[in-house]
């Protein structure tokens, strides 16, 4: 089991903190059925490989948080994808799950080269809004897990003085965005799912999305595959026959 990264310096109570759902990435991800179809996929010799993009995959996380997600899949690069030259970066509209990205991904990839150089190569952190500082066909791997939550309303974006106030409400606020989804918790996923044809790359590229049973994955499986082009979508992670909205599960999207 690769082991988990250190969040113990995040400010809980501006950043959410890593859980039931965060956990089930790094599971996930390091399953061998997912290291199996990355390997695969990102082999230096994979015919998915083309002469207009880099071969070095690009992986980028929406939504950071603590950072627990992108530092695992970049201090265990080679673990994951069979290969060390992965560059990752992140996004959150949250300065503060920026700045504590950062600092978790330092120190998982401090941790890794105790043993060997194993790790990959860590861009940074864009303070910004989901795929909008994204080029077309920049990302080879996309991780994002969002606010799901069904609520009443979806919360706004923060603007600067929000971002660098630090009272009860601005904090309450910044925690709102980590799990408020609005309508059936899918009103910020439906935003990121419009993107994914356009930001992905072409040939290989990939993403994967949280979502929970309130957010009807059947049909939002049904979406992708409505998509035409050979795109696919399938369950590869879950918490299990849970009853309730709490019943977990990421789905993988890519193109046949």
């Amino acid at each position: 089991m690769l082991p988990t990264p250190s969040t113990s310096h995040v400010p809980y109570e501006r950043v959410y903190e890593p859980a039931e759902d965060s956990f089930l990435f790094l599971d996930t991800l390091s399953s061998e059925s997912e290291k199996a179809f990355l390997q695969q996929r990102f082999s230096h010799h994979s015919p998915t490989s083309t002469l207009t993009h880099s071969s070095s995959p690009f992986v980028v996380e929406l939504g950071t948080g603590s950072g627990v997600i992108l530092s695992f899949i970049n201090a265990h690069a080679v673990s994951i994808f069979g290969r060390q030259d992965i560059f990752t970066a992140g996004v959150d509209v949250n300065r503060f799950a920026c700045k504590a990205t950062v600092e978790t991904v330092r120190l998982a990839a401090q941790e890794q080269d105790v043993e060997a150089l194993s790790h990959g190569f860590y861009l940074g952190n864009i303070l910004g809004d989901l795929t909008s500082s994204m080029k077309p066909e920049q990302v080879d791997v996309l991780i994002f897990n969002p606010p799901y939550v069904p609520t009443s309303e979806l919360p706004r974006l923060p603007d600067e003085e929000a971002r660098t106030t630090t009272t009860y409400e601005a904090d309450s606020h910044l925690l709102s965005l980590s799990y408020a989804g609005g309508i059936d918790g899918m009103e910020t996923t439906t935003r990121l799912l419009q993107s994914l044809p356009e930001v992905l790359n072409c040939s290989r590229g990939c993403a994967y999305i949280l979502l929970c049973a309130q957010n009807k994955p059947e049909e939002v499986k049904e979406q992708i595959k409505s998509w035409g082009g050979k795109w696919a979508a399938d369950v590869v992670g879950t918490t299990g026959k849970k009853g309730g909205w709490e019943n977990l599960q990421i789905l993988r999207i890519w193109r046949t």
